[in-house]
Protein backbone atom coordinates (compact mmCIF):
# COMPACT_ATOMS: atom_id res chain seq x y z
CA UNK A 1 0.00 0.00 0.00
CA UNK A 2 1.39 3.17 -1.39
CA UNK A 3 1.99 6.35 1.72
CA UNK A 4 -0.31 8.99 1.78
CA UNK A 5 1.01 12.10 1.44
CA UNK A 6 -1.22 15.20 2.80
CA UNK A 7 -1.01 18.57 0.92
CA UNK A 8 -0.60 20.30 3.81
CA UNK A 9 -0.55 19.64 7.79
CA UNK A 10 -1.48 21.86 10.65
CA UNK A 11 0.11 21.45 14.02
CA UNK A 12 -2.75 23.18 16.47
CA UNK A 13 -6.28 22.64 16.96
CA UNK A 14 -7.35 26.03 18.05
CA UNK A 15 -9.57 27.93 16.82
CA UNK A 16 -7.38 29.57 14.26
CA UNK A 17 -5.80 26.27 12.91
CA UNK A 18 -9.24 25.24 12.41
CA UNK A 19 -10.51 27.92 10.68
CA UNK A 20 -7.07 27.77 8.69
CA UNK A 21 -8.06 23.56 8.31
CA UNK A 22 -11.62 25.13 7.16
CA UNK A 23 -11.13 28.26 4.85
CA UNK A 24 -7.82 25.93 3.08
CA UNK A 25 -10.82 22.84 2.05
CA UNK A 26 -13.16 25.46 1.13
CA UNK A 27 -11.00 27.36 -1.30
CA UNK A 28 -9.09 23.77 -2.99
CA UNK A 29 -12.13 21.16 -2.10
CA UNK A 30 -8.99 18.64 -3.37
CA UNK A 31 -6.63 19.19 -1.25
CA UNK A 32 -6.07 16.25 1.85
CA UNK A 33 -4.89 17.76 4.86
CA UNK A 34 -3.99 16.99 7.97
CA UNK A 35 -4.47 18.38 11.79
CA UNK A 36 -2.44 17.46 14.74
CA UNK A 37 -4.02 18.41 18.09
CA UNK A 38 -2.15 17.10 21.33
CA UNK A 39 -4.92 17.50 23.22
CA UNK A 40 -7.89 15.10 23.17
CA UNK A 41 -10.10 17.55 22.23
CA UNK A 42 -9.92 20.51 19.55
CA UNK A 43 -10.19 24.11 21.30
CA UNK A 44 -8.45 23.05 24.21
CA UNK A 45 -5.97 25.67 25.51
CA UNK A 46 -6.28 29.32 24.74
CA UNK A 47 -9.55 29.22 22.69
CA UNK A 48 -11.33 27.24 25.33
CA UNK A 49 -10.54 28.98 28.16
CA UNK A 50 -10.94 32.87 27.27
CA UNK A 51 -13.58 35.03 27.91
CA UNK A 52 -15.97 33.93 25.48
CA UNK A 53 -16.38 37.22 23.52
CA UNK A 54 -17.02 38.40 20.23
CA UNK A 55 -14.97 41.47 20.04
CA UNK A 56 -15.96 44.67 18.36
CA UNK A 57 -12.20 45.92 17.64
CA UNK A 58 -12.70 49.07 19.69
CA UNK A 59 -9.05 48.75 20.78
CA UNK A 60 -6.66 48.02 18.26
CA UNK A 61 -4.28 51.17 16.21
CA UNK A 62 -6.18 51.54 12.98
CA UNK A 63 -4.67 49.81 10.12
CA UNK A 64 -2.72 47.16 11.92
CA UNK A 65 -3.94 43.02 11.24
CA UNK A 66 -5.34 43.27 14.65
CA UNK A 67 -8.13 45.75 13.58
CA UNK A 68 -8.49 44.97 9.90
CA UNK A 69 -8.72 41.35 10.63
CA UNK A 70 -11.05 41.84 13.92
CA UNK A 71 -13.60 43.65 12.17
CA UNK A 72 -13.97 41.49 8.80
CA UNK A 73 -13.41 38.47 11.41
CA UNK A 74 -16.39 39.31 13.93
CA UNK A 75 -18.99 39.84 10.81
CA UNK A 76 -17.57 36.74 9.26
CA UNK A 77 -17.89 34.59 12.56
CA UNK A 78 -21.47 36.12 13.36
CA UNK A 79 -22.64 35.04 10.00
CA UNK A 80 -20.85 31.25 10.46
CA UNK A 81 -22.46 31.10 13.66
CA UNK A 82 -26.08 32.38 11.90
CA UNK A 83 -25.72 29.71 8.62
CA UNK A 84 -23.76 26.45 10.83
CA UNK A 85 -25.79 26.57 14.47
CA UNK A 86 -23.34 28.04 16.59
CA UNK A 87 -24.36 29.31 19.92
CA UNK A 88 -23.77 33.01 20.36
CA UNK A 89 -25.37 36.64 21.01
CA UNK A 90 -24.58 40.04 19.69
CA UNK A 91 -25.74 41.47 22.45
CA UNK A 92 -23.60 44.33 23.04
CA UNK A 93 -21.39 45.67 25.65
CA UNK A 94 -20.55 49.14 27.67
CA UNK A 95 -17.20 50.18 28.24
CA UNK A 96 -17.46 52.74 31.70
CA UNK A 97 -15.35 55.76 33.03
CA UNK A 98 -15.48 55.74 36.76
CA UNK A 99 -13.33 58.63 37.38
CA UNK A 100 -12.60 61.63 35.53
CA UNK A 101 -8.99 61.15 34.77
CA UNK A 102 -10.15 58.08 32.43
CA UNK A 103 -12.06 60.52 30.23
CA UNK A 104 -9.41 61.41 27.74
CA UNK A 105 -8.42 57.24 27.40
CA UNK A 106 -12.80 56.84 26.95
CA UNK A 107 -12.60 59.33 23.88
CA UNK A 108 -9.29 58.54 22.57
CA UNK A 109 -10.87 54.67 22.34
CA UNK A 110 -14.00 55.81 20.72
CA UNK A 111 -12.14 57.71 17.90
CA UNK A 112 -10.06 54.65 17.42
CA UNK A 113 -13.51 52.43 17.01
CA UNK A 114 -14.65 55.33 14.50
CA UNK A 115 -11.55 54.82 12.60
CA UNK A 116 -11.70 51.28 12.42
CA UNK A 117 -15.14 51.42 11.02
CA UNK A 118 -17.34 49.89 14.25
CA UNK A 119 -20.83 50.10 13.46
CA UNK A 120 -23.68 51.79 16.09
CA UNK A 121 -20.76 53.17 18.55
CA UNK A 122 -22.16 55.91 20.34
CA UNK A 123 -20.78 58.07 23.53
CA UNK A 124 -23.47 57.88 26.15
CA UNK A 125 -23.75 59.73 29.93
CA UNK A 126 -23.55 57.94 33.31
CA UNK A 127 -27.13 58.12 33.09
CA UNK A 128 -27.59 56.43 30.47
CA UNK A 129 -24.85 53.70 30.98
CA UNK A 130 -27.59 53.05 34.30
CA UNK A 131 -30.20 52.80 31.83
CA UNK A 132 -28.54 49.80 29.56
CA UNK A 133 -27.16 48.71 33.19
CA UNK A 134 -28.81 49.42 36.32
CA UNK A 135 -26.58 48.30 38.55
CA UNK A 136 -23.82 49.73 36.79
CA UNK A 137 -21.91 52.95 38.40
CA UNK A 138 -20.07 55.62 36.02
CA UNK A 139 -19.65 58.60 34.53
CA UNK A 140 -19.48 58.15 30.69
CA UNK A 141 -19.53 55.34 28.49
CA UNK A 142 -19.43 53.55 25.03
CA UNK A 143 -22.03 51.85 23.90
CA UNK A 144 -21.04 49.09 21.27
CA UNK A 145 -23.77 47.24 20.21
CA UNK A 146 -21.81 44.66 17.72
CA UNK A 147 -20.05 43.31 20.74
CA UNK A 148 -21.65 39.36 21.34
CA UNK A 149 -20.41 36.24 23.19
CA UNK A 150 -20.13 33.11 21.73
CA UNK A 151 -19.58 29.11 22.30
CA UNK A 152 -15.56 29.14 20.52
CA UNK A 153 -15.18 25.48 20.99
CA UNK A 154 -18.16 24.64 19.24
CA UNK A 155 -17.64 26.78 16.80
CA UNK A 156 -14.39 25.19 16.36
CA UNK A 157 -15.83 21.77 16.47
CA UNK A 158 -17.78 23.14 13.66
CA UNK A 159 -15.12 24.56 11.30
CA UNK A 160 -13.51 20.64 12.02
CA UNK A 161 -17.12 18.73 11.24
CA UNK A 162 -17.33 21.35 7.86
CA UNK A 163 -14.18 20.85 6.48
CA UNK A 164 -14.49 16.42 7.11
CA UNK A 165 -17.85 17.28 4.81
CA UNK A 166 -15.89 18.73 2.37
CA UNK A 167 -13.25 16.29 1.81
CA UNK A 168 -13.55 13.00 3.93
CA UNK A 169 -9.72 11.91 2.99
CA UNK A 170 -8.71 15.08 4.99
CA UNK A 171 -8.17 13.66 8.82
CA UNK A 172 -7.91 15.39 12.35
CA UNK A 173 -5.72 13.35 14.38
CA UNK A 174 -6.37 14.07 18.46
CA UNK A 175 -4.19 13.07 21.47
CA UNK A 176 -0.98 12.98 19.37
CA UNK A 177 1.69 15.63 20.19
CA UNK A 178 3.75 16.63 17.48
CA UNK A 179 7.78 16.29 17.86
CA UNK A 180 9.62 16.89 15.22
CA UNK A 181 9.88 17.98 10.87
CA UNK A 182 12.46 16.58 8.66
CA UNK A 183 12.15 18.83 6.05
CA UNK A 184 12.65 17.38 2.33
CA UNK A 185 12.97 18.88 -1.06
CA UNK A 186 9.60 18.21 -1.50
CA UNK A 187 8.07 16.41 1.17
CA UNK A 188 8.17 16.79 5.25
CA UNK A 189 8.41 13.83 7.22
CA UNK A 190 6.54 14.66 10.50
CA UNK A 191 6.66 12.53 13.64
CA UNK A 192 4.33 12.79 16.96
CA UNK A 193 4.61 10.84 19.91
CA UNK A 194 2.22 8.06 17.63
CA UNK A 195 2.74 7.97 14.24
CA UNK A 196 4.93 9.37 11.54
CA UNK A 197 3.25 11.48 8.64
CA UNK A 198 3.84 12.79 5.02
CA UNK A 199 3.19 16.24 3.81
CA UNK A 200 4.47 18.17 1.23
CA UNK A 201 3.56 21.86 3.10
CA UNK A 202 2.74 22.73 6.66
CA UNK A 203 1.23 25.49 8.86
CA UNK A 204 2.27 25.90 12.27
CA UNK A 205 -1.09 27.46 14.95
CA UNK A 206 0.65 26.41 18.31
CA UNK A 207 -0.57 29.23 20.32
CA UNK A 208 1.13 29.09 23.76
CA UNK A 209 3.81 26.61 21.73
CA UNK A 210 4.59 28.76 18.76
CA UNK A 211 7.72 30.01 19.55
CA UNK A 212 9.14 26.98 20.25
CA UNK A 213 7.47 25.47 17.43
CA UNK A 214 9.14 27.87 15.30
CA UNK A 215 12.80 27.62 16.47
CA UNK A 216 12.10 23.73 16.01
CA UNK A 217 11.57 24.56 12.17
CA UNK A 218 14.77 27.25 11.62
CA UNK A 219 12.96 30.41 12.15
CA UNK A 220 14.20 33.09 13.85
CA UNK A 221 11.21 34.62 15.46
CA UNK A 222 12.99 37.27 17.39
CA UNK A 223 10.53 36.85 20.47
CA UNK A 224 8.94 34.68 22.83
CA UNK A 225 6.03 33.44 24.25
CA UNK A 226 5.75 34.46 28.17
CA UNK A 227 2.63 32.94 29.83
CA UNK A 228 0.31 35.06 31.45
CA UNK A 229 -3.01 33.18 33.95
CA UNK A 230 -6.00 34.81 34.11
CA UNK A 231 -8.59 33.92 37.38
CA UNK A 232 -11.93 34.37 36.88
CA UNK A 233 -15.02 35.07 39.30
CA UNK A 234 -18.48 34.12 38.71
CA UNK A 235 -21.59 35.65 39.80
CA UNK A 236 -24.17 33.32 42.52
CA UNK A 237 -27.21 33.08 40.79
CA UNK A 238 -28.94 35.52 43.47
CA UNK A 239 -26.28 38.06 41.79
CA UNK A 240 -26.51 37.26 38.46
CA UNK A 241 -29.61 40.34 37.76
CA UNK A 242 -26.67 42.84 38.25
CA UNK A 243 -25.30 42.15 34.69
CA UNK A 244 -27.79 42.53 32.09
CA UNK A 245 -24.74 42.37 28.71
CA UNK A 246 -21.03 42.96 28.93
CA UNK A 247 -19.56 45.67 31.04
CA UNK A 248 -15.81 46.56 30.55
CA UNK A 249 -13.41 49.25 32.22
CA UNK A 250 -11.71 51.97 30.41
CA UNK A 251 -8.37 50.41 30.14
CA UNK A 252 -4.87 51.71 31.33
CA UNK A 253 -3.14 52.57 28.30
CA UNK A 254 0.23 52.20 30.46
CA UNK A 255 -0.86 48.08 31.73
CA UNK A 256 -1.23 45.80 28.54
CA UNK A 257 -4.28 44.05 29.49
CA UNK A 258 -8.03 45.26 29.22
CA UNK A 259 -8.43 45.21 32.82
CA UNK A 260 -11.91 42.87 34.97
CA UNK A 261 -14.66 43.26 33.56
CA UNK A 262 -17.89 41.33 33.81
CA UNK A 263 -18.87 39.16 30.78
CA UNK A 264 -22.50 37.18 30.24
CA UNK A 265 -21.66 33.77 28.91
CA UNK A 266 -23.58 31.86 26.38
CA UNK A 267 -24.50 28.85 28.97
CA UNK A 268 -26.25 31.88 31.27
CA UNK A 269 -23.31 32.34 33.38
CA UNK A 270 -21.87 36.18 34.25
CA UNK A 271 -18.03 35.87 34.71
CA UNK A 272 -16.19 38.26 36.19
CA UNK A 273 -12.36 38.90 35.78
CA UNK A 274 -9.90 38.24 34.52
CA UNK A 275 -6.46 39.48 36.35
CA UNK A 276 -3.48 38.89 34.49
CA UNK A 277 -0.05 37.23 36.31
CA UNK A 278 3.13 35.61 35.30
CA UNK A 279 2.60 31.65 35.27
CA UNK A 280 5.25 29.06 35.74
CA UNK A 281 3.27 26.98 33.74
CA UNK A 282 2.29 28.03 29.85
CA UNK A 283 -0.46 25.50 30.11
CA UNK A 284 -1.10 25.90 33.60
CA UNK A 285 -4.38 26.81 34.87
CA UNK A 286 -4.06 26.39 38.48
CA UNK A 287 -2.33 28.95 40.76
CA UNK A 288 0.43 26.68 42.07
CA UNK A 289 1.07 24.67 38.66
CA UNK A 290 5.10 24.66 37.53
CA UNK A 291 6.80 23.32 35.02
CA UNK A 292 10.73 23.76 35.24
CA UNK A 293 11.06 24.20 30.81
CA UNK A 294 8.63 27.10 30.89
CA UNK A 295 9.83 28.62 34.34
CA UNK A 296 13.53 28.56 32.69
CA UNK A 297 12.59 29.75 29.22
CA UNK A 298 10.59 32.87 30.30
CA UNK A 299 13.11 33.53 33.30
CA UNK A 300 16.00 33.53 31.39
CA UNK A 301 14.68 35.50 28.87
CA UNK A 302 16.36 39.09 29.23
CA UNK A 303 12.61 40.44 27.94
CA UNK A 304 11.11 39.24 30.27
CA UNK A 305 12.80 40.92 33.36
CA UNK A 306 12.55 44.56 31.66
CA UNK A 307 8.47 43.58 31.07
CA UNK A 308 9.28 43.20 34.70
CA UNK A 309 10.85 46.20 35.27
CA UNK A 310 8.51 48.26 33.30
CA UNK A 311 5.27 47.27 35.13
CA UNK A 312 6.40 45.53 38.37
CA UNK A 313 3.65 47.41 40.54
CA UNK A 314 1.15 46.68 38.13
CA UNK A 315 2.40 42.76 38.72
CA UNK A 316 2.45 42.63 42.54
CA UNK A 317 -1.20 44.58 42.38
CA UNK A 318 -2.14 41.57 40.17
CA UNK A 319 -0.55 38.79 42.10
CA UNK A 320 -2.40 40.16 45.46
CA UNK A 321 -5.22 39.72 43.29
CA UNK A 322 -5.00 36.23 42.34
CA UNK A 323 -4.61 35.40 46.37
CA UNK A 324 -7.43 37.47 47.42
CA UNK A 325 -10.81 37.83 46.98
CA UNK A 326 -11.50 40.58 49.08
CA UNK A 327 -9.41 42.18 46.44
CA UNK A 328 -10.55 41.12 43.80
CA UNK A 329 -14.04 42.51 44.51
CA UNK A 330 -13.35 46.14 45.80
CA UNK A 331 -11.79 46.03 41.76
CA UNK A 332 -15.31 44.26 40.74
CA UNK A 333 -17.03 47.18 42.94
CA UNK A 334 -15.56 50.01 40.62
CA UNK A 335 -18.50 49.16 37.85
CA UNK A 336 -20.74 47.35 39.95
CA UNK A 337 -20.34 49.09 43.98
CA UNK A 338 -22.93 46.78 45.19
CA UNK A 339 -21.63 43.44 44.79
CA UNK A 340 -20.57 41.72 47.78
CA UNK A 341 -18.36 38.87 49.06
CA UNK A 342 -21.34 36.43 49.10
CA UNK A 343 -22.15 37.26 45.59
CA UNK A 344 -19.13 35.54 43.88
CA UNK A 345 -18.18 32.15 43.34
CA UNK A 346 -13.87 30.88 42.14
CA UNK A 347 -14.47 30.52 38.59
CA UNK A 348 -12.24 28.93 35.90
CA UNK A 349 -8.47 30.35 34.60
CA UNK A 350 -7.29 30.91 31.09
CA UNK A 351 -3.54 31.63 30.17
CA UNK A 352 -3.23 33.93 27.71
CA UNK A 353 0.56 33.86 24.89
CA UNK A 354 1.96 37.18 25.37
CA UNK A 355 4.82 37.79 22.59
CA UNK A 356 7.68 39.77 24.68
CA UNK A 357 10.28 41.00 22.08
CA UNK A 358 14.09 40.91 23.55
CA UNK A 359 13.59 44.87 24.90
CA UNK A 360 10.81 43.70 27.12
CA UNK A 361 7.74 44.89 24.59
CA UNK A 362 4.81 43.25 23.95
CA UNK A 363 4.77 42.19 19.82
CA UNK A 364 1.29 43.73 19.41
CA UNK A 365 -0.24 43.00 16.17
CA UNK A 366 -0.59 39.25 14.61
CA UNK A 367 2.26 38.13 13.17
CA UNK A 368 2.42 35.48 10.77
CA UNK A 369 6.20 34.26 8.72
CA UNK A 370 6.81 32.32 5.92
CA UNK A 371 10.13 29.81 5.59
CA UNK A 372 10.67 27.15 2.91
CA UNK A 373 7.91 25.26 2.76
CA UNK A 374 6.34 26.03 5.95
CA UNK A 375 3.56 29.12 7.50
CA UNK A 376 4.05 30.01 11.30
CA UNK A 377 1.43 32.07 13.11
CA UNK A 378 3.94 33.27 15.81
CA UNK A 379 1.51 35.89 17.13
CA UNK A 380 -2.23 35.53 17.59
CA UNK A 381 -3.40 37.05 21.25
CA UNK A 382 -6.76 38.46 21.56
CA UNK A 383 -8.63 39.35 19.21
CA UNK A 384 -7.62 35.96 17.22
CA UNK A 385 -10.57 33.73 17.93
CA UNK A 386 -12.84 36.70 16.86
CA UNK A 387 -10.62 37.00 13.73
CA UNK A 388 -10.26 33.44 13.33
CA UNK A 389 -11.72 33.26 9.89
CA UNK A 390 -10.10 36.44 8.57
CA UNK A 391 -6.85 34.89 9.76
CA UNK A 392 -7.60 31.89 8.11
CA UNK A 393 -8.09 33.47 5.14
CA UNK A 394 -5.09 35.40 5.20
CA UNK A 395 -2.66 32.02 5.58
CA UNK A 396 -4.74 30.66 2.94
CA UNK A 397 -3.72 33.01 0.48
CA UNK A 398 -0.60 32.73 1.77
CA UNK A 399 0.05 29.38 1.23
CA UNK A 400 -2.01 29.73 -2.54
CA UNK A 401 0.97 32.27 -3.43
CA UNK A 402 4.40 30.61 -1.33
CA UNK A 403 2.59 27.07 -2.46
CA UNK A 404 1.57 26.97 -5.67
CA UNK A 405 -1.95 25.95 -4.87
CA UNK A 406 -4.11 25.62 -7.58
Amino acid sequence: MEEKIYDIAIIGGGIVGAATLYKLQKQFPNLELLLIEKEDHLAAHQTGNNSGVIHSGLYYKPGSKKAINCVSGRKELVKFCEEHNVKHEVCGKVVVASEEFELPYLEKIYKIGQENGIEGIEKITGDQVREIEPYCSGIAGIKVPVTGIIDYVQATERMAELTKAIQDKTDIKLSEEFISVDQGNEINTIKTNKAVYKAKHMVFCGGLQSDRLAKGDGVDAEMRIVGFRGDYYELEDHAKHKVKHLIYPVPNPAFPFLGVHFTRMTDGNIECGPNAVFTFKREGYNKTDFDLKDTLDALSYGGTWKLFAKHWKFGLDEYKRAFSKKLFLERLQRLIPTLEMDDLRVGRSGVRAMALGPDGEMIDDFAIQYKNNSIHVLNAPSPAATASLAIGEDITQMAKERFNLA
